[in-house]
């Protein structure tokens, strides 16, 4: 594995860390500004992955399927970022600190409408991630030494194709309430 590789392990373990560490001091020691500010800290974690990405390509690196993998991390931590840490946020509130409601179940519309608004933050992360890509190819100007970032786009212009039919299925066939 690349040296971009190891950094976006390092960038997904470093980005949940950051957010227990926030979780932990805002509930836990009940330092609510200091927990803000840790979890705050997220979009730098993509800051350094997207300069580690930049330099090693600039300095020649033949692109692999690893620095484009860092472009839709991007993309996707910047679209999702703050829904995902609200997510963590309310279950370690209740889960951990046994306050607040219990997380809630959708079923039915809500569920659709829930699926369907990832979807569109989807979109949002394919646009980010789409235009770091591009952005990376045209920079590069070297076909050959451009095809993984080439074809990690085309692959997820289909996957994002597959998410709407999922997203669109569930208004046609809801998720029930098991009983």
């Amino acid at each position: 594995m690349n040296l971009v590789a190891w950094m976006i392990i390092a960038c997904e373990i470093g980005f949940w860390i950051v957010i227990l560490a926030g979780l932990i001091t805002r509930y836990i020691f009940k330092k609510k500004k200091l927990g803000l500010f840790l979890l705050a800290l997220t979009p730098v974690i993509d800051l350094i992955l997207l300069i580690i990405t930049g330099i090693d390509l600039h300095h020649g690196a033949i692109a692999t399927q690893a620095h484009a993998i860092a472009a839709v991390y991007i993309g996707v931590s910047i679209a999702f970022g703050k829904s995902m840490i609200g997510w963590a946020d309310e279950r370690f509130l209740y889960y951990v600190t046994k306050q607040g409601p219990k997380p809630l179940k959708r079923y039915g519309f809500e569920h659709a409408k829930h699926g369907f608004k990832g979807w569109l933050k989807h979109v949002i992360a394919y646009g980010i991630g789409s235009a770091i890509l591009i952005g990376l190819i045209f920079y590069i100007d070297n076909k050959e030494q451009t095809e993984a970032l080439a074809s990690t786009w085309k692959v997820w212009s289909l996957v994002l194709g597959i998410d709407f039919i999922i997203s669109a299925s569930y208004f046609i066939w809801p998720k029930k309430l098991k009983a």
